[in-house]
């Protein structure tokens, strides 16, 4: 009796123990999932993919609903959709407000009335912003062109962003959004397409500054990570064709490091020239083992789980060290 006693407890304590132990599995995989979810909302913010964010946002709010960063994240997040009015709503129900909410509810009444004022419909590609006071002749001409590269990137890379690509129109020569830009910068890509409104009266100067920058979104759209500056200045060179004739530039060559790097630290002109050249016969030698720009496309979608040289060998069968050996 005493015996059949103790293999009672021996057997109510094993399935207790397991009981527990499917607790702990069941709770480690809820955490684990929670933390991915984290992980993947903060990669999506960072890269500006909104519509992932949002979605991401959505769930974690389920889970704690009255968490006041997430709600001021999900506002954000309305706003760079060009989804203004459901940003001021969105805030507006929460029954708080504090400076961060505040400033995304002015800006967005703002967006608003600029939009207005301008008589302009919102685009299907493009959430603008503006710096200044642009006529509406320069915003109308710089989104005819980018509406007509838009198609063409979409035609050439058979690639078409998630996300409405965000312009900034400026007319001060010193963007305060862009942080240390270098003088021989022009336009500029940092998330967001900054644009000098006044290039707008050059037109063999601004049709190929936006398609470069524009390609330089589409790069972004296609890839989270941040990829080898050779390779995105390159193919942004390649597509706008404005630097075909370039004569090889004097001096020594640029070491692989260089060239990987982001060019904005280089404060001299002639040395950022050199840069842009190496880069551009970079991808020259990629495209001529394959024209293909939708290999180019795999290529840079591939840089999310590989590193630049293995994803070379797969889809080109060479390391970016034997393409600048052989410029």
């Amino acid at each position: 009796m005493k015996r059949l006693c103790l293999i009672v407890v021996v057997v109510v304590a094993f399935l207790y123990g397991g009981h527990q132990l499917r607790i702990r599995l069941a709770e480690n995989a809820a955490i684990e999932k929670h933390n991915a979810l984290v992980e993947e909302t903060n990669a999506c913010l960072e890269s500006g993919d909104w519509k992932c964010a949002e979605k991401d946002l959505k769930v974690l709010l389920s889970e704690t609903p009255e968490d006041r960063n997430l709600q001021l994240h999900m506002a954000g997040v309305l706003l760079e959709q060009e989804r203004y009015e459901d940003c001021i709503a969105y805030i507006s129900g929460l029954g708080y407000s504090n400076g961060d909410l505040e400033y995304l509810t002015e800006k967005s009444k703002m967006l608003i009335r600029e939009m207005e004022t301008l008589g302009l419909e919102r685009s299907a590609h493009f959430r603008l912003e503006f710096d200044g006071r642009p006529s509406r002749s320069d915003v109308l001409e710089a989104l005819s062109v980018l509406e007509v590269a838009y198609d063409s990137l979409c035609h050439l890379f058979d690639f078409r962003p998630e996300n409405k690509l965000q312009v900034v129109l400026y007319e001060s020569e010193d963007h305060g959004g862009v942080g240390g830009r270098p003088a021989w910068a022009g336009a500029l890509f940092d998330g967001k397409l900054r644009i000098p409104v006044n290039v707008m009266q050059y037109r063999e100067v601004y049709r190929p500054m936006l398609f470069h920058e524009l390609t330089h979104a589409f790069i972004r759209a296609m890839v989270r990570v941040k990829i080898p500056t050779w390779a995105n200045e390159g193919i942004a060179q390649v597509v706008d064709a404005s630097r075909n004739d370039v004569a090889r530039p004097a001096g020594s060559e640029p070491s692989l490091d260089v060239l990987s790097a982001p060019f904005v630290g280089e404060t001299r002109t002639d040395e950022a020239v050199k840069l842009y050249w190496y880069s551009q016969k970079m991808v020259e030698g990629m495209l001529k083992r394959n024209a293909d720009f939708t290999r180019f496309r795999d290529f840079i979608k591939s840089l999310s789980s590989m590193s630049a040289d293995e994803a070379l060998q797969k889809f080109y069968g060479v390391t970016a060290q034997q393409l600048l050996n052989e410029v």
